[in-house]
């Protein structure tokens, strides 16, 4: 049996919506994305291929898990009907250094800017909302059923999930904006910078090439984010070299002006 058939099995299995399931390329990338979480190449993947609910995902993960395929300790989290597939030890370690270092950029991108501009990292409710989450995570792991999904609604009405979610996937550089104001951004006509790393997965004979990270900032900050951006390569091209499951790392850089940007 080749690699990744189990993936492709479960999937199909676990995350069809009606009468559409998820076979194919589709199923090989999402499980090369369990495995970068799972192997430490990234804190956590957010799950947007279709509809399917947090038990789904829940049950695919744990295939995967009686299969022998990823680790045990990898769980799914529903934070208002997103759902996210964790490897909780990385994430709590992220953000722990996070609200020590602050060593995220911020970028604030509210509406009534004429420009996006960098912004005072963690404070208020930044720092508020990671402590809220990790306290919520932190405990879901140490109960003796954490094979459930941890389900954060209440305690999430208030937090900003774009920061959130750019935190969680690992991003060097993360979006903020006032909700409380509009959820509307001062991107649109900007240029940025849209960095994408990608690995190859040898599941089949060429090897399958699956983006691992794809997130942007504004090209006019670029002086201001380069140092966060280096320390994130320089960590994620570590973390690469310290497993043979991925191969094919690469890094690339593109420039990208769009009329509107959806966070």
């Amino acid at each position: 049996m080749s690699n990744e058939r189990p993936f492709t099995v479960a999937a199909c299995k676990c995350l069809s919506v009606g009468k559409k399931s998820i076979c194919g390329s589709v199923s090989i990338d999402l499980g090369a994305q369990v495995l970068a979480v799972d192997l430490g190449l990234k804190p956590a993947l957010l799950y947007d291929i279709n509809c399917a609910t947090a038990n789904q995902v829940q049950q695919y993960l744990c295939t995967l898990q009686s299969n022998s395929l990823v680790s045990k300790s990898l769980i799914t989290v529903d934070i208002n009907g997103n759902v996210l597939i964790v490897n909780p030890d990385m994430v709590i370690e992220h953000l722990k250094q996070l609200l020590i270092r602050s060593n995220v950029m911020v970028i604030d991108v509210c509406h009534t800017l004429e420009k996006p501009q960098i912004t005072e990292p963690l404070s208020g409710d930044l720092r508020s909302m990671l402590q809220e989450f990790l306290s919520v995570l932190q405990t879901h792991v140490q109960l003796p059923n954490a094979a459930r999904p941890l389900v954060v609604g209440d305690e999430a009405e208030k937090w900003n999930l774009c920061t959130l979610f750019g935190i969680l996937l690992g991003f060097p550089c993360t979006y903020w904006f006032d909700q409380s104001e509009s959820f509307d951004n001062c991107l649109a006509m900007t240029p940025l910078l849209v960095f994408k790393a990608s690995v190859s997965w040898q599941a089949e004979a060429e090897g399958h090439a699956c983006c691992l990270y794809s997130f942007s900032t504004p090209a006019l900050l670029h002086k201001e984010t380069q140092a966060s951006l280096e320390n994130w390569s320089l960590g994620l091209k570590e973390r690469f070299q310290k497993q043979t499951v991925l191969s094919n790392l690469s890094i690339t850089q593109s420039n990208v002006t769009l009329r509107s940007v959806c966070l």
